[in-house]
């Protein structure tokens, strides 16, 4: 599924995403990855769902995003309120939603120029 036209200028676009990969300014993913519009943390500990941790969260909140979109894979789930203490605790926003969706949702986030990370199992 394509996402977008390729327009560099703006930071990294999600440009496709399928069960197992994602395809981000030209170049392909495969490992769970960290997503700011000018970053990018490749090889994010957490393999699934089942294995976040409350460190996963504090690593996040250091990057002081405004927002994070969480992509939990096919299946959309809801993380423990306890695992998101270190971003409540400055403010940082969380919507969790299937990894297609946050892919989507980053895109217009970040083309509107917002501080958006998004934490995506792939």
């Amino acid at each position: 599924m394509k996402f977008t036209q390729d327009d560099q200028s703006q930071g990294y676009v999600i440009h496709a995403y399928e069960n197992g990969r994602i395809a981000i300014n030209g170049k392909d993913y495969h490992d769970s990855l960290i997503l700011l519009p000018r970053q990018i943390i490749e090889h994010w500990r957490p393999d699934s769902f089942d294995t976040l941790t409350r460190e996963d969260f504090s690593e996040i909140a250091e990057l002081a995003p405004e927002l994070l979109l969480l992509g939990t894979g096919a299946t959309h789930r809801f993380p423990q309120p306890s695992l998101l203490q270190p971003l409540a605790d400055l403010g940082i926003g969380v919507e969790s939603m299937t990894t297609a969706a946050a892919c989507r949702t980053y895109n217009i986030l970040m083309s509107e120029g917002r501080r958006v990370a998004a934490a995506l199992l792939i």
